[in-house]
């Protein structure tokens, strides 16, 4: 007849508690630069991006970047943009993931929802109006 032994749970070793402590402070930072990741361009590129109007449905954004000028991780909700002066830009999206641009003056674009940071590597200021779109009040 074989004999089943049942070993008592012991409790976790410092350095066990240790790793899942290290794990919970990682997940914590992940959260907090997810969450700045999602700051309006006006708290953090202020220099760069100035309302021109905002009411119910829009705020519309000049935006002004100096060449070698960087605006920080932000979002915007979907919108439209005119484009004033061309432009060389570099796109950081939220994944890492960039992409290079060179919007043309006189251009208009369509953007969905988007999260990123823009860099102008070009040698010249890149100028352009946004407006931004807000979601529709609820019907009366």
């Amino acid at each position: 007849m074989t004999t089943m032994r049942f070993c008592k749970t012991s409790q976790p070793t410092p350095r066990l508690r240790r790793t899942a402590l290290m794990t919970a402070f990682a997940g914590l930072a992940l959260f907090a630069s997810a969450w700045s990741s999602a700051q309006d361009v006006v708290q953090v590129g202020g220099d760069t991006h100035k309302v021109l109007l905002e009411n119910a449905q829009v705020r519309v954004l000049a935006v002004k970047i100096k060449a070698g000028e960087k605006v920080p991780m932000h979002s915007h909700p979907a919108s439209v943009s005119y484009v004033l002066s061309d432009g060389k830009l570099r796109i950081t999206l939220a994944d890492g993931k960039t992409l290079d641009k060179e919007p043309k003056a006189g251009s208009a674009t369509w953007s969905d929802a988007v999260t990123h940071a823009v860099e102008n590597v070009g040698t010249s200021e890149f100028s352009q109006v946004q407006i931004e779109l807000k979601p529709a009040a609820p019907a009366k």
